[in-house]
């Protein structure tokens, strides 16, 4: 087949999950454009994120519980479109459950550390570069400079505590955001940390510069195929349990003949 839709103009560390998961997923949803409706797990995540973004615009001193709270507000006006509203079908029971997790989460995050000693250097920070002809793209939720004056990549996570089994998944976006870092800014992170603010919990792991050089490698040789499967038509779907469980997509998978696992 021939796409109508042009090849987007970057890959960001998602699009490229997307992509390492299955390539007819990177297809529908960045080729072809296809809408994904949201679910609860991404609306909250989205409402959390965007009450700490707003908080780390503060002056340090006035990074308190109680201004965090002040942003509650303001995110159901910014983040629970219509639209949203309607994919989740929020009603007034799943609104008091958001509101309550978010306060949960609000006062969980204020256990893990004091915003106000943050030394932060930027917040929702937009990375744009291009690796050995591979044009990328992040946002970072924060980029921190530690006491001893290195810059270290901060995530919000909003889900559950990961299986410690697989680090090599669980850090690969954010190793990806590294060497953004390091294209871009000429300066490398030497750690990732992952807040999982809903459990009060961190994980955090050291950046080297053979993990940077792999993840650098790795998007390229992706977009490389990306822009082959794009000229050739065709992305192939490549389904399994793990790639397909929480995939909206599986329905117009096996409409088209794929073997989608149930």
């Amino acid at each position: 087949m021939t796409f109508d839709q042009s090849l987007p103009k970057s890959l960001s560390p998602s699009r490229l999950a997307d992509f390492q998961a299955c390539p007819r997923r990177y297809q529908y949803a960045s080729i072809e454009r296809i809408p994904q409706p949201a679910s609860y797990a991404t609306a909250k995540g989205r409402f959390i994120h965007y009450v700490f973004e707003q908080l780390f615009h503060h002056e340090p001193d006035e990074r308190t519980i109680e201004r965090a709270r002040e942003y509650v507000s303001p995110a159901m006006d910014e983040i629970l479109t219509d639209e949203v509203r309607a994919d989740i079908a929020l009603d007034d029971v799943l609104l008091a459950k958001l509101l309550a997790e978010t306060g949960a989460i609000i006062d969980s995050y204020f256990t893990m550390e004091d915003p106000r000693a943050v030394r932060n250097e930027g917040v929702e920070l937009r990375l744009g570069v291009e690796i050995d002809g591979t044009p990328l793209f992040g946002i970072l939720d924060r980029l921190d400079r530690d006491d001893e004056g290195n810059l270290n990549i901060i995530d919000y996570k909003t889900g559950g505590l990961p299986n410690r089994n697989y680090d090599s998944q669980t850090f690969a976006n954010a190793e990806l955001y590294a060497a953004l870092c390091d294209a871009k800014l000429g300066e490398r992170p030497t750690k990732i940390r992952l807040l999982y603010v809903a459990h009060g919990e961190s994980i955090e792991r050291p950046v080297t510069d053979v993990v940077v050089k792999a993840r650098s490698q790795a998007a390229v040789n992706a977009w490389s195929r990306i822009n082959r499967y794009y000229e050739d038509g065709d992305f192939p779907a490549t389904p399994s349990k793990s790639a397909c469980r929480f995939c909206s997509f599986q329905d117009r998978c096996r409409a088209n003949g794929v073997a989608v696992p149930r």
